[in-house]
């Protein structure tokens, strides 16, 4: 199959649309239609070079992160299966999880599906089962954004990427609940652990940030502190259940002290575009005794020096915890936020701000770096 995709030929240079040849699908792989693709931060990591894999694990595995097919945000129908595939049939409607779960490893029977042992799998960007592609352009080989590739209208994928949902669902915002609003929300209600009357301060509110606003609202906190430099950002989260802005984290500490009456706040959520070593003192800062701050941002893998006051984490029994995915078990968390949409609880149109067509990838990733974007969205 020939068919136009957005690829990564190596970082810090634009997205190429292209024509690529596509195989059918193998053992275990299905090929999907995508109804939309979402424009994620995390890929522009890719350009970045920010989440480039360590090389001697990749020269390991005998892979390159580069050339690849970016996005991992997807939903669509799928066309046909491979030989040995059981979870789904042609005429299902999908959304893809960022990261796959088999259900049968470790993590997956215990309920940490967002750590599957397939995850291991994500940087080198290829078929899980037999680590070779699908996907070819110019004479070579290509990787997938987390094993998706969904900047291309079709994609071939393992059936432990997929998730079954309502035939009724939007399939263009089903695609957000792949990775951005569940990561956002389970920040919230999972990673932190949010209870009614807490006060909870997100940091960042992008696409994550603004599903962990909602998160946290449904949790039943009494404050939700919406913090972002950019005012149409912090406008919008009060409309998805913020009660309160800050412009830094500087700004809200105090208006955070003021509103717990010196307490400051339970929970803090870092979910700004790349998390630094420097953020995570002030995050710290505006978390009560035994309160909980939760880095969700992505940092770089080559950064290791952190500004924390251990005796503040020590004498005050504060905890710092990463949360990947929203700690969601994808199979169970995407139904259930899609549900909560149709019953009006959720809401995911607020969050497209922006729709381009394939061609226009760049144009979308521009807007997100000038901030004109909350959440993009490729229509196909």
């Amino acid at each position: 199959m020939q068919i136009p995709a957005a690829i990564l030929w190596e970082p810090n240079t634009r997205w190429s649309v292209e024509e690529i040849t596509l195989d059918p699908p193998r053992e275990g792989e299905v090929l999907i239609k995508l109804a939309a693709s979402g424009l994620c931060h995390s890929d522009e990591h890719l350009v970045t070079g920010d989440l480039a894999p360590d090389p001697g694990w990749a020269t390991a595995q005998g892979m390159e992160r580069y050339p690849v097919i970016g996005g991992h945000e997807g939903a669509g129908e799928i066309v046909e299966v491979g030989p040995g595939v059981t979870r789904v049939r042609p005429g299902d409607h999908v959304a893809l999880s960022f990261l796959p779960s088999c259900g049968r490893c470790p993590s997956c029977v215990v309920g940490r599906q967002q750590l599957c042992d397939r995850g291991m799998y994500l940087q080198g960007g290829r078929q899980l089962l037999d680590r070779t592609s699908r996907h070819h352009a110019r004479g070579r080989d290509l990787g997938l954004m987390c094993l998706l590739g969904t900047f291309a209208p079709y994609t071939v994928v393992n059936e432990d990427s997929c998730v079954v949902i309502e035939d009724d669902h939007p399939l263009e915002l089903a695609a957000l609940v792949g990775c951005g609003v569940t990561t956002g929300w389970g920040s919230a209600v999972y990673a932190a652990a949010v209870r009614a009357g807490e006060t909870v301060v997100v940091v960042g509110v992008g696409g994550v940030g603004m599903s962990a606003v909602q998160g946290a609202a449904f949790a039943g906190a009494r404050h939700v502190v919406a913090v972002d430099p950019l005012a149409w950002k912090t406008d919008l989260a009060l409309k998805l259940g913020a009660t309160h802005t800050a412009m830094s984290m500087a700004e809200a500490l105090p208006l955070v002290t003021e509103l717990t009456r010196g307490r400051r706040a339970d929970k803090a959520i870092l979910t700004v575009g790349l998390a630094l070593g420097t953020h995570i003192a002030e995050l710290m800062a505006l978390v009560a005794k035994a309160g909980r701050a939760v880095v969700t941002a992505a940092g770089r893998a080559t950064d290791l020096d952190v500004k924390l006051n251990l005796v503040d984490l020590t004498m005050q029994r504060k905890e710092l915890v990463g949360c990947l995915f929203g700690n969601a078990n994808a199979r169970v968390d995407i139904p259930r936020l899609l549900a909560l949409h149709r019953e009006g609880r959720l809401k995911l149109d607020e969050l497209v701000t922006a729709t381009y067509s394939l061609d226009q990838v760049n144009e979308g990733y521009d807007d997100l770096r000038e901030g004109r974007n909350l959440r993009g969205l490729i229509r196909f």
